[in-house]
């Protein structure tokens, strides 16, 4: 019975730790707000989807998140490298 509940300890915390490490390389959540790409490039209903604006907006926000997504992780890296080279600061 001991050894059951010691696998199933085992078998939670590796779950929880492949989930943790599955979210992490997800971008952030509110990069841009939670804002939907259609409703914020059609304008309410103003510009059809497909037309040259709507393309041109939807590829501005593309742009938009990806320059958060990696201004994002290089925040993440310069903190961890940061962290390395000063050891005794916290």
């Amino acid at each position: 019975m001991r050894q059951t509940s010691a696998r199933l300890a085992l078998v939670l915390m590796t779950a929880l730790s492949l989930n943790a490490c599955a979210s992490r390389n997800q971008g952030p959540p509110v990069a841009l707000g939670n804002d939907d790409d259609d409703v914020v490039c059609q304008a309410g209903g103003k510009v059809a989807p497909g037309s040259a604006e709507y393309v041109a907006c939807r590829k501005d926000r593309d742009v938009q998140r990806q320059r958060a997504e990696a201004r994002a992780d290089r925040r993440q890296r310069d903190l961890g490298e940061y962290m390395m080279n000063h050891p005794d600061r916290p």
